[in-house]
């Protein structure tokens, strides 16, 4: 039995958390946990008194940790600091596209921090059908956009353009930069 005061809403919001996550219905992670459906269903709101047994029953049917469903959850924070992070340079601009945050393997996206100066521009070829740039401009001036039709971008001005068609970057000032969010369809 759990001891007076168990996290009984914690595991309540776990359960429900990680049957979600797994589209498994009431019924189907109750027959995976060797327990009632009724027992789950008062566990998912809050109620009862669950066991080690059940709660480690009902982690392995969910393939998550015990303490995942015990212990409310932690945000999750990263900092990269300026000059941090990998970053990868353009051969022909000077232009280095530092990766902030990939997308996860469920999300489609990706999080760049892009610094480049004047001089050649950073031309891309044409990504994946589907994909979309979205740049705010961070500081300096610059063209970003689609190669045919590029738009000047002063600090904290936001463009968005399809990534499947050839695009540009190119720096107007000394120290300019910007994010660049690459979004998958």
């Amino acid at each position: 039995m759990s001891q007076p005061g168990a996290p009984l809403a914690v595991i309540a919001a776990s359960l429900q958390r990680e049957r979600r996550r797994t589209g498994m219905s009431l019924g189907e992670l109750a027959r995976r946990a060797g327990i009632a459906k009724s027992t789950l269903s008062q566990l998912e709101s809050g109620a009862g008194n669950p066991s080690v047994e059940t709660l480690w029953a009902l982690g392995v049917a969910l393939d998550v940790p015990f303490a995942q469903l015990v212990e409310p959850p932690r945000p999750r924070v990263q900092v990269i600091r300026k000059g941090e992070g990998p970053g990868v340079a353009s051969e022909r601009a000077d232009y280095v596209a530092t990766v902030l945050s990939a997308g996860p393997p469920n999300a489609r996206r990706d999080l760049y921090l892009v610094t480049a100066q004047p001089g050649e521009p950073r031309v891309s070829d044409p990504h994946m059908p589907g994909v979309v740039e979205h740049v705010v401009l961070s500081a300096g001036r610059a063209l970003a956009g689609l190669t045919d039709d590029p738009v000047e971008l002063a600090p904290g001005d936001y463009v968005s353009y399809p990534g499947d068609l050839p695009h540009v970057f190119r720096a107007l000032e000394p120290g300019t930069f910007a994010v660049l969010v690459s979004e998958h369809h």
